[in-house]
């Protein structure tokens, strides 16, 4: 696939099939990702990849249960209480494997290094006909003392990017793009 329909077409995929990715395919995505641009060439990420099931679905309740304890702190997320508050919800839509992009929190560029290796991710998988959403709600749970022992991740690490990865189950609409805001441009 060209780079120009890669990243028109990719969609965030929220339904997958039950259907396990090979592990060489996420070992490739992840290649792939690692060849994302990054201040001073410091690639600072760090992956941790998640198939367990019982675990996504219990770490998926561990993350609802932290952003609801939280919406006073973070009133744009406000809107989300009832879906959050769902016992049938899960966050990470049955996807077969979760990536987590960490990175030491060592440059100021690194939340922009880890997002430029998550797009990498998610071009490279849509391109395999793999679906990816970048799955916010679990960035506070993924950054806690507790989850960050439990997946062996050094404590001055920072998650940045949760992406689910699995084979689409049927397909995601399109959505249009407003034009681009071009504030100044000065010749």
């Amino acid at each position: 696939m060209e780079v120009n329909k890669a990243i028109r077409t990719r969609r965030s995929v929220r339904k997958y099939k039950d259907e396990k990715l090979p592990e060489q395919t996420i070992r490739e995505l992840i290649e792939l990702a690692v060849w994302a641009p990054s201040a001073v060439n410091n690639q600072p990420w760090a992956f941790v990849v998640l198939e367990d099931r019982e675990y996504l679905k219990n770490l998926s309740g561990r993350a609802k249960t932290f952003v609801l304890e939280r919406l006073d702190k973070l009133p744009h997320l406000e809107k989300y209480r009832s879906m959050l508050g769902n016992p049938d919800l899960d966050i990470f839509h049955g996807a077969p494997a979760l990536v987590m992009i960490y990175s030491p929190k060592t440059l100021d560029t690194y939340v922009n290094d880890c997002s430029m290796a998550a797009l990498n991710l998610m071009l490279a998988a849509w391109d395999r006909g793999i679906g990816s959403s970048w799955i916010g709600f679990a960035r506070g749970i993924g950054n806690t003392p507790g989850v960050k022992k439990e997946l062996g991740v050094p404590e001055e690490y920072q998650l940045v990017a949760p992406v689910i990865l699995g084979y689409p189950e049927g397909s995601t609409a399109s959505v249009d793009r407003k034009p681009p805001q071009i504030l100044s441009w000065r010749k």
